[in-house]
């Protein structure tokens, strides 16, 4: 945890009473006494120092001063083919982290219906995932993720308007071209399951305006292949 969050709710002026989770974190992982002071933030507002005021067994209290904005956003959005359900909460964990603001969880034929139903997908236990990333990042914005189970509908009625103005690669592993480094602009980035999107789904990406690209030769699991392009490109 590189940033403690806080809702705005919880705040009583400069004040904040954390317990659960956080207070845990705070008592037992970072050895926190009174006058420490900890990087914090409220959710949608800024980051700043939380300075340890009061240590109780069940409760850490907080005087709170925020003096920064949060850190720019990734230039990327992503698609990603809905993987295993646990796969999926580290994955949105780790694109939070790494600043991604918009995220698409598709349909594709090789994506199990099933795993549209885990109660790890819950509207709320997904903005737990998405926290956890902030935490992590030290940011306060939270990403929009959205799910779209038909694929051919996505892509061809709404991946238009949603990667306007943005280069677009489809991550395939049989693709001739290597994903290239670098670069300024904003892109979309589709990523399938483990095993990939069919060729017909890659084709349809490509009519899409979507450059085919891999990462070589090896089929890499599906936290390694977002990290690896995310940086490549990033």
């Amino acid at each position: 945890m590189n940033a403690i969050l806080l809702d705005a709710s919880e705040l009583r002026g400069s004040h904040v009473v954390l317990t659960g989770r956080r207070a845990e974190h705070v008592r037992d992982v970072l050895g926190s006494v009174e006058g420490e002071e900890l990087r914090v933030g409220v959710l949608g507002d800024r980051l700043g120092t939380g300075s340890v005021v009061a240590r109780e067994a069940e409760s850490i209290t907080l005087e709170v001063r925020l003096s920064r904005e949060p850190p720019e956003p990734s230039r990327a959005k992503i698609i990603l083919a809905l993987p295993r359900p646990k796969v999926a909460r580290r994955v949105l964990i780790d694109l939070t982290a790494a600043g991604v603001k918009e995220i698409h969880l598709i349909g594709a034929w090789k994506v199990d219906k099933s795993y549209w139903n885990s109660p790890l997908l819950t509207e709320e236990a997904v903005r737990e995932h998405l926290v956890l990333g902030l935490e992590q990042g030290g940011d306060t914005v939270l990403p929009n993720v959205t799910c779209h189970r038909l694929f051919k509908p996505f892509v061809e009625d709404r991946v238009p308007t949603l990667a306007r103005g943005a280069r677009r690669f489809v991550a395939h592993p049989s693709a001739d071209c290597v994903c290239p480094k670098g670069g300024t602009e904003p892109f979309m980035l589709a990523i399938g399951p483990e095993r990939g999107f069919t060729q017909y789904e890659v084709e349809r990406f490509v009519e899409a305006g979507f450059e085919s690209i891999s990462l070589g030769a090896r089929t890499l699991r599906v936290e390694a292949a977002v990290a690896t392009l995310l940086g490549r490109l990033s």
